[in-house]
């Protein structure tokens, strides 16, 4: 068994020490990781400019560069054998809702995906790093089943959200589907020593529907949310609604 770790915060960030160490005993770990916080960088590649990998004092393969990059170049020519598992995180905060689109850890573990490994991703609900203890005992749990008892055909990609609770606050684990957030907040505008406008994005909306069977839903009940991902983003739904106006449409064919 092979298992690549890699994660959004940086090479340096706790949650991915405490996700190596969760590891331990499981099989060969390789961790290829951002040399920088790369948070909400989604899936982004580095096509611009080289990428160079060197190797830090904890063992750690690092990269400068996005998550996506570190998992990409793992998987196509930095790793001597092609791991069975890759995983992310532990991410510091929640990665629930429409921040799946935006995460770097659910998008590390995406590329995984899209190479057709079996991938995880780890969130912390709360920024801060406490009961980061607890995330890395769900996660080593979590592990320890998916291994022994695989939950289907590969590849499959899950997106587990870990309430910042002690363990024995924990309400149990449960499968739950992507909630909504409302829109974003509005820019901050501030000006630089010049006196030229620069702009921060702002804070991510409220959640928006987060009804039970949601993740936001379970994580706020004590719940370890666990999200089966896909990437296909096609509304299958309304294909044959587009399939009957573009027959009926004078546009070009």
């Amino acid at each position: 068994m092979r298992i690549l770790v890699a994660n959004d915060d940086g090479y340096l960030a706790p949650g991915l020490a405490a996700l190596v160490e969760a590891c331990r005993g499981l099989g060969e770990i390789d961790v290829v990781a951002p040399e920088q916080n790369a948070s909400g960088t989604s899936n982004a590649l580095t096509l611009q400019r080289p990428l160079t990998v060197w190797t830090a004092a904890s063992g750690y393969r690092v990269v400068n560069g996005t998550p996506s990059d570190c998992v990409h170049v793992a998987l196509t020519g930095l790793l001597p054998q092609r791991p069975d598992l890759v995983i992310s995180g532990i991410n510091n905060g929640a990665n629930m809702g429409d921040d799946t689109l935006y995460s770097g850890t659910v998008a590390a573990a995406m590329e995984g995906y899209l190479f057709g490994i079996p991938s995880i991703a780890f969130s912390l609900s709360e920024k801060g790093w406490q009961h980061l203890d607890t995330a890395a005992r769900v996660a080593r749990s979590l592990l320890e089943q998916v291994l022994a008892e695989p939950p289907g055909a590969p590849p499959w990609l899950l997106n587990v959200n870990i309430p910042a609770r002690p363990l024995g606050a924990l309400a149990g684990r449960v499968t739950t589907r992507l909630g909504r957030r409302h829109a974003s907040e509005p820019v901050i505008r501030q000006s630089n020593p010049r006196g030229e406008p620069i702009y921060w994005i702002g804070a991510a909306g409220d959640a928006r529907e987060a009804g039970e069977g949601t993740d936001f839903h379970a994580v706020a009940h004590g719940h370890v949310s666990v999200t089966p991902l896909q990437v296909d983003l096609t509304d299958h739904a309304l294909l044959p609604q587009w399939s009957r106006w573009l027959a009926t449409s004078s546009g070009l064919t």
